[in-house]
């Protein structure tokens, strides 16, 4: 996103803006093509960007980035695993992050904890946290990357999303997954990436009961996605065909989210 104290809009700085532009871009190796478009002239006659404008950047660069969403959807292979690790190459400890300070993590009761199931689904019944757990489970020590820079590996476990999906009916020809959450965050995520067998409903880390400060009662684990992407203290899920955007995704970040 372009700051806001760039001053008068006649003193925007072009390198700036081509600067922005590729981070919002933010494409691999093998996306090469779009980013040889990031010149003043290329995003001028790609947007209509007037380059002297604020707010003709910011729409250039939101369009910028919704293009890039694209992109990373059509790229995204659902049957590509993200690269997994041993407990000895685990970071200790693993790091808190949130939009707030640790000492408002919230504190859930996972006694009369019930995930509230909305949408395009068979069956709506809530769940249960004793329900949740007697799921099949399974484990993978993966890498979570951040998008401030930063990365940590993991040991998280719990129920594959695919097989919860199906259990509940999921109309697996719906566009998105919004997930709701206990902290007042929220975000969505697309259905290849929900069916991909990576993608887990996060219930323990470490071989224990999921901290608080990691999500309790339940968290969306997802290597193929950026951090911001992988919500915690879940608490409502919906099964749907209308855009949900996210806390960040509405406020500029790529809603694909592609790690």
């Amino acid at each position: 996103m372009i700051k806001k104290n760039l001053g008068p809009a006649s003193q925007l700085d072009a390198e700036a803006i081509l600067k922005d532009a590729r981070r919002e871009l933010a494409l691999p190796s093998r996306r090469l093509f779009a980013k040889r478009a990031l010149t003043l002239g290329g995003l001028s006659l790609l947007t209509g960007c007037n380059i002297t404008d604020e707010a003709s950047v910011n729409r250039m660069l939101e369009r910028i980035s919704r293009m890039n969403d694209g992109v990373q959807g059509w790229l995204f292979d659902p049957k590509r695993l993200a690269p997994t690790y041993t407990q000895a190459e685990m970071t200790r400890p693993f790091p808190f992050n949130a939009f707030y300070g640790i000492e408002d993590v919230p504190d859930i009761d996972g006694s009369d904890y019930q995930l509230e199931i909305l949408g395009l689904v068979a069956n709506k019944r809530p769940w249960t946290l004793e329900q949740l757990h007697k799921m099949p489970q399974n484990e993978q020590i993966t890498r979570h990357i951040c998008v401030e820079g930063w990365s940590a590996i993991g040991r998280w476990g719990g129920i594959p999303f695919s097989y919860f999906l199906k259990m509940i009916g999921a109309d697996m020809s719906a566009k998105y997954i919004d997930f709701q959450c206990g902290d007042d965050y929220h975000t969505s995520i697309d259905m290849a990436t929900a069916l991909h067998p990576q993608t887990q409903l996060t219930l323990t880390y470490d071989g224990q009961i999921l901290p608080a400060k990691y999500g309790f009662p339940m968290k969306l684990r997802m290597p193929t996605k950026l951090g911001y992407k992988n919500p915690k203290h879940i608490v409502s899920m919906e099964v749907t065909n209308k855009y949900p955007g996210g806390y960040w995704e509405d406020q500029g970040y790529n809603w694909f989210g592609g790690s």
